[in-house]
């Protein structure tokens, strides 16, 4: 019986796989307003109420959608925040926070560049008569909590600079400033201040890139993104030093 069971899970989540993937060829050819339940349901040769069983809604298939994009690119910054070691001297040792921050921008760009469709889908135009639950949210954060992650890190390891020029956040500002903070304890709230600036200076270079926003200017934008990470790193305070003894 439970091996019934497996069998049957089994085949539901190759089936799921199946409407997900039809639907991103949805999303490629004409876009998410006209994603259709219907459609997708003839090109598998399903009964739509077959399929429905399995999304009971477009809203439902597009959180789905939503969701597996978030993951797709958090995972990727996740992956790459991780695996940012060198080698010096037979041992094992990871680099500054600076290069992996550095490192962790270019993977976003990369993955967006390479799954353009996904990347509209979540930071693109908002979708008529949808609007994205709660459930999103924790995806929708990774690569903010990599980011912050990598700040926490530099903050411990005494290489984040004092940001001395900055001012406190106060009021509301300061209010809002809290709520990231609970995700990078120890960090100075001048510095979560600048990240999120340079956290939305991310995307909205990425979207402009895709978005044809640059033609004529700064296309293609590799040394443009490039220069710009370098200077959101230390505008945030990620210094090229040593640690502090």
């Amino acid at each position: 019986m439970n091996a019934g069971r497996t069998a049957r899970d089994r085949a539901r989540a190759e089936l799921t796989q199946e409407i997900k993937d039809v639907a991103r060829r949805q999303l490629a050819a004409d876009g998410a307003e006209r994603l259709s339940l219907r459609a997708i349901s003839r090109e598998l040769g399903m009964v739509s109420s077959a399929l429905y069983r399995y999304f009971p809604s477009r809203d439902d298939l597009l959180t789905a959608l939503i969701i597996d994009a978030y993951d797709a690119l958090g995972s990727v910054a996740e992956k790459v925040s991780a695996a940012e070691k060198v080698s010096v001297a037979e041992k094992v040792s990871e680099p500054d926070p600076r290069s992996t921050w550095i490192a962790v921008c270019h993977a976003v760009r990369q993955w967006a560049k390479d799954h353009q469709h996904e990347y509209m889908l979540i930071y693109g135009s908002p979708i008529a008569g949808y609007q994205a639950p709660a459930t999103t949210i924790q995806s929708a954060v990774r690569v903010a909590i990599v980011l912050l992650g990598v700040l926490t890190r530099a903050q411990r390891e005494g290489r984040l600079d004092p940001l001395e020029a900055a001012r406190e956040p106060s009021g509301v500002l300061a209010e809002q400033v809290a709520v990231v903070a609970r995700a990078a304890p120890g960090v100075p709230a001048t510095v979560l201040l600048r990240t999120v600036v340079a956290w939305t200076q991310l995307f909205g270079m990425i979207s402009f890139e895709l978005f044809g926003q640059l033609a004529r200017t700064m296309d293609p934008a590799d040394a443009f993104f490039a220069d710009t990470i370098e200077q959101m790193a230390t505008f945030v305070g990620l210094n090229r030093g040593v640690a502090a003894r």
